[in-house]
């Protein structure tokens, strides 16, 4: 009798083991969704897409004038390479010729908001304003859908994820910023990517970066001898069967 009680103490020992394992994996990972818990409970937007293909995104955040947006189009046009462009709502109302442009191009281009605020600080009402005006002006000049959405200042929470989630968005940021914003050297902002850039990165640049047009020639030839291939995000990003990483890597179900 003493022995049977025993190992069934020991069988519910083992199964109580089990229990929280399971409840450990499935709180790294949430299967088939935009946003997954970080290891402080916040929910994550796309920071990189965990894959084997040697593929890499290039992005643009559009807030503040054009003065270089011709010398990016053209380097992307003579380097046969598509990327992806976040506009603000105001700067999409304010150049409209540039928008049209860059979609005829053939590159992908999602909002940045429509006023640039910290979406942390809205509510949901606000966040739906946000990301449903600014998604329209794109599209009444595209006419295509917009998919992607980049938070200005790279600030989130789980609201604004949930909400984007609700609005067919999926929110993006970066694992690469080459912090062209800074007014960095042509040739701080090449060693800054070079030195990052790995399977599924998605790099930040700017429009206005004022050595971005300079350094990216060499970036893109470096990395495509190297055998990488550039497309925008949307070709990218896993769009099901997929699961968050809890630092942002989409990983695609085996």
């Amino acid at each position: 009798m003493f022995f049977a009680v025993l190992n069934k103490k020991k069988i519910l020992l083992s199964l109580a083991v089990v229990l929280s394992l399971v409840i450990v994996s499935l709180s790294f990972f949430k299967v088939g969704t935009i946003g997954a818990l970080s290891e402080n409970g916040r929910k994550l937007p796309i920071y990189r897409v965990d894959t084997q293909e040697k593929k890499v995104a290039i992005s643009f955040d559009c807030a503040w004038g054009v003065d270089y947006t011709d010398k990016l189009l053209k380097v992307m046009s003579e380097k046969e390479v598509r990327c992806t462009f976040f506009m603000v709502e105001f700067w999409t109302t304010k150049y409209p010729e540039y928008v049209k442009k860059i979609s005829d191009h053939g590159h992908e281009i999602g909002t940045h908001s429509a006023t640039h605020p910290y979406m942390s600080k809205l509510d949901k009402s606000a966040i739906e304003k946000e990301l449903t005006t600014s998604s329209k002006a794109i599209e009444d000049i595209t006419g295509k859908k917009v998919e992607v959405f980049r938070p200005p200042y790279g600030d989130y929470d789980d609201l604004l994820i949930d909400t984007a989630k609700e609005l067919n968005l999926y929110v993006i940021q970066w694992d690469v910023d080459s912090l062209d914003w800074k007014d960095l050297s042509k040739d701080e902002i090449k060693k800054r990517v070079l030195k990052k850039v790995k399977n599924g990165s998605i790099v930040l640049f700017h429009n206005q970066g004022l050595h971005t047009a300079e350094a990216l020639p060499e970036i893109i030839d470096e990395l495509k001898s190297l055998g990488y291939e550039f497309v925008p995000i949307g070709e990218l990003i896993y769009r099901d069967n997929y699961k968050m990483a809890s630092d942002g890597s989409q990983v695609q179900n085996s």
